[in-house]
């Protein structure tokens, strides 16, 4: 997304560039609620209009992603109360299977018949 933003952002920022060099003229600002006059380049004008818009423009996109950025908190929290959970549910799988083995090598170990004695108790009469 940011080199989108490159692409576009800056021929923008060149033209500008060119159009603040090429229009040095002295204006007239005239502020309407009060008598307020004040004389400064149209350069001048030109990047700090472009610069407020810029900032307002930020300031509306990051004020459009509030629910976003609560839903990626909200979230992230979970995260990490599951990851916590997911911790405690191995240490306690870790600790059975621990019991397993111990119930296994507890339990009578029954001795193994090769397959030469179970042929012959197949055929023995009992």
């Amino acid at each position: 997304m940011g080199f989108v933003k490159l692409i576009i952002g800056l021929p923008l920022f060149v033209l500008l560039l060119i159009f603040a060099i090429v229009n040095n003229d002295f204006v007239t600002l005239k502020l309407w609620p009060t008598d307020i006059e004040v004389i400064t380049s149209l350069s001048v004008v030109t990047f700090v209009l472009f610069f407020l818009g810029y900032f307002v423009g930020n300031l509306f996109s990051w004020l459009s992603h509030a629910k976003v950025r609560s839903s990626l908190r909200a979230h992230k929290k979970q995260n990490k109360k599951l990851s916590k959970e997911q911790e405690k549910l191995t240490k306690e799988v870790e600790d059975l299977q621990g019991d397993i083995q111990e119930m296994k090598t507890a339990a009578p170990v029954a001795e193994k018949k090769s397959w030469k004695e179970k042929f012959k108790n197949i055929f023995s009469k009992k």
